[in-house]
């Protein structure tokens, strides 16, 4: 398998955070000859979980998080899975993207989520060296040698010993390692659940902070309507010094009518009667100025009021009087549209009502005696009542009028029948009153209902 273009999973995990134990590589020599691909064995104890993108890295001796790698190469998916099964499993690493120095590197098990499971032995890419020795060695040295090689044989008797107390100190170490590991576990379960507590704590903060954000938002917007306020404040403090300027005129008039009051009493004031009467009149006319004044303040105030929203009517109508200026071209084509559309529609509908009265009269046993017409008394039809049995009702040609041929006349929008003497233009009258006009916009309705949802339509604008 060659290596991808994509990247490893890695992570800023240091050493101390490592597993080293859970992966053990098997057969690391010492050198690696360069040119030469490599196959790196390693087996895969029953305490890891082997995942898709676990992968195994060279790295340099002296790294320090797994972004240092050299290269790498993603680990194959054992496919016997078993709880506490230990498996064995290779991969080959191509010359190619092999170091070409001497430094000293190891093999590195990586899972997928950066954290290194296990390190092999330092080794290195070089060439083993070896010369060649001439060894010339006498009798007594090769005696020498024996009694060497017997003592090395006691001395690897004792060794094996000492192995054999070593490899059952190995297996109370190892299961004192698999408690500490088992141990291990439940710490790393519980630092998993002070780490979702500490997502959902950010989480709050998260939310108390778009909360406060939003609070921000509406301060602001309330400052603008403050700054709103102020500016019509200031507008009505204008108006009232205007209505306070028309008061002082007012006053001004008053006292005028006053004098004049006055000098009309001193020239009148033979009369007595008559002053009376004047009396009586200026009393009323005051009475009547004090309303008028106390109306003409309200009536400024409201027109001050209505300036302002006169000003923002105009707007408004000047987009509404171009809105209502494309509209009514619409309307215009609309109803052209509405009126074709209903004149092919009620054509359609007296053709099936002529139609089921033909086939109705064809049942009836009288039929014969009530529809039998000489050939030669039948009119002729429009060309647009060509198809009907009974004709149009709203065409009446001059032969119709001569013959004066009795017909059957039924209403397409409530299905009453008339008589044969009731005449069109009662006919036409009956079903142009099931026809609703709206006052606003001329348009006209078939349905009750639907005139109503029109109307309100209207109440809404």
């Amino acid at each position: 398998m060659d290596e991808t273009l994509d990247e490893p999973p890695t992570s800023a995990v240091f050493l101390d955070n490592c597993h080293f134990s859970q992966v053990i590589f098997n057969n690391v020599e010492k050198f690696y000859v360069p040119g030469g691909d490599i196959t790196c064995y390693y087996t895969l104890t029953q305490h890891i979980t082997p995942r898709r993108k676990d992968w195994v890295g060279i790295f340099r001796v002296g790294w320090k998080t797994t972004r240092e790698y050299y290269t790498f190469m993603w680990a194959p998916f054992p496919g016997d899975l078993s709880g506490e099964s230990i498996v064995q499993q290779q991969i080959q690493f191509r010359a190619y993207y092999l170091p070409k120095d001497d430094e000293y590197y190891q093999f590195c098990y990586v899972d997928e989520e950066g954290v290194v499971r296990g390190a092999s032995v330092p080794f290195q890419f070089r060439a083993e060296t070896e010369d060649d020795i001439l060894v010339v060695t006498t009798q007594g040295e090769v005696e020498e040698i024996e009694q060497q090689n017997k003592d090395l044989l006691k001395e690897n008797k004792e060794l094996k010993e000492s192995c054999r107390c070593l490899q059952k100190q190995n297996l109370g170490l190892q299961e004192e390692l698999r408690l500490a590991q088992e141990k291990m576990k439940e710490l790393e379960g519980e630092v998993c659940f002070l780490q979702t507590g500490n997502l959902e704590l950010r989480r709050a903060q998260e939310l108390q902070a778009g909360e406060m954000s939003s609070a921000q938002m509406n301060l602001a917007s309330v400052r603008d309507q403050n700054l709103k306020l102020g500016k019509e404040n200031q507008e009505l403090q204008k108006g009232l010094e205007s209505l306070r300027s028309s008061c002082e005129k007012l006053e001004l008039e008053g006292n005028f009518l006053k004098e004049e009051n006055k000098r009309l009493t001193e020239q009148n004031g033979c009369r007595e009667r008559e002053l009376q009467q004047f009396k009586e009149h200026n009393q009323e006319v005051s009475s009547e100025k004090e309303q008028l004044e106390s109306r003409l303040k309200t009536t400024l105030d409201r027109m001050d009021q209505l300036q302002a929203q006169v000003l923002n009517q105009e707007k408004e109508m000047e987009n509404l009087v171009r809105m209502d200026h494309d509209k009514t071209e619409q309307l215009e084509h609309l109803k052209e549209e509405n009126r074709q559309l209903r004149i092919t529609l009620t054509e359609q509908k007296l053709r099936q009502e002529n139609d089921e009265l033909l086939m109705r009269l064809s049942e009836s046993p009288d039929y014969s005696a009530r529809v039998a017409v000489p050939l030669a008394q039948v009119p002729t039809q429009s060309p647009e009542s060509a198809n009907l049995l009974f004709g149009n009702p709203y065409y009446r040609s001059p032969e119709t009028s001569a013959v004066n041929m009795p017909s059957v006349k039924k209403c397409p929008l409530c299905h009453e029948v008339f008589s044969d003497d009731i005449g069109p233009r009662q006919y036409e009258d009956h079903v142009r009153s099931h026809i609703l006009d709206c006052p606003f916009c001329d348009e006209t309705f078939e349905d009750k209902q639907v005139y109503d949802d029109h109307m309100y339509c209207h109440s809404l604008e």
